[in-house]
């Protein structure tokens, strides 16, 4: 698919990897449709983009109700009537292991709360299920279109987050099955699980031990650079032969 002139969707894309993606794509040549839970954030990166000469859009929306999710895709096809890729990004964290037990007494202390799963199920999982398939209804009725899940190599299973892993190997899951039903109306459907990335959050939230030894886990030796994902997004949106499959772009590691 050419990118300048299509109109391409990326959730969470106030900030982190889903900007990222967003300015790469933009400086192709695409029209932009941002869309993120955080009103005030979104608006400035809208403005950053139109300063840059990006045909943009911000459209705030929680992508795990259902009813945000449908308005959302609908505003996107309107604005330049008709939808050609959408990047399903938006997705949260809520870190936590299954359980914890006092090392003294052996007794368990804690346990991951039904909340603490539910609310990273509902937008990581149920988000990406609630966009896609609203995408997948307009570019069915256009006949071409591109739907990009992102998981992560957390989908095979990280320690500490049961949710968050659970999550992604079901968006990994649902990529694949949406490239076999969907490949009839001219949509393909590509994944990419991005390993440990140098985003903003991370480098200036992160403990700075805790980022050094996932640092030393990673055969290349660094963490990844956002516009590395951005550059996949590219590659999957030009590469008419890519549907069906979940790009690990991780620099070797594997959880």
């Amino acid at each position: 698919m050419e990118i300048k002139g299509a109109s391409i969707l990326i959730t969470g894309s106030a900030g982190g990897l889903g900007k990222a993606m967003a300015l790469r794509l933009g400086k192709l040549g695409a029209n932009i449709i941002l869309s993120d839970i955080q009103q005030e954030k979104l608006n400035e990166t809208v403005v950053e983009f139109e300063k840059q000469g990006i045909p943009t859009i911000g459209i705030a929306a929680n992508v795990a109700r259902e009813e945000e999710s449908v308005r959302l895709i609908q505003l996107a096809k309107e604005k330049w009537g008709r939808l050609d890729v959408a990047v399903l990004n938006a997705g949260i964290l809520r870190d936590g292991l299954l359980i914890r037990v006092d090392k003294e007494t052996g007794k368990v202390k804690a346990k991951m709360g039904i909340d603490q799963w539910q609310s990273v199920i509902d937008v990581n999982l149920t988000g990406v299920f609630l966009t896609g398939r609203e995408a997948a209804a307009c570019m069915a009725e256009q006949k071409s279109g591109v739907i990009i899940p992102i998981a992560s190599i957390a989908m095979h299973g990280n320690s500490g987050q049961t949710n968050y892993s659970a999550a992604k190997a079901g968006v990994a899951a649902m990529t694949v099955t949406w490239s076999k039903e969907l490949a009839r109306y001219g949509i393909r459907v590509a994944g990419i699980a991005p390993g440990f990335i140098g985003t903003e959050m991370v480098l200036k939230d992160m403990n700075p031990e805790a980022l050094e030894k996932w640092k030393s886990i990673i055969p290349i030796g660094r963490l990844g650079e956002p516009d590395e994902i951005a550059q996949t997004t590219q590659f999957i949106i030009e590469n008419d032969l890519i549907t069906g499959v979940i790009l690990e772009i991780s620099g070797g590691v594997r959880i």
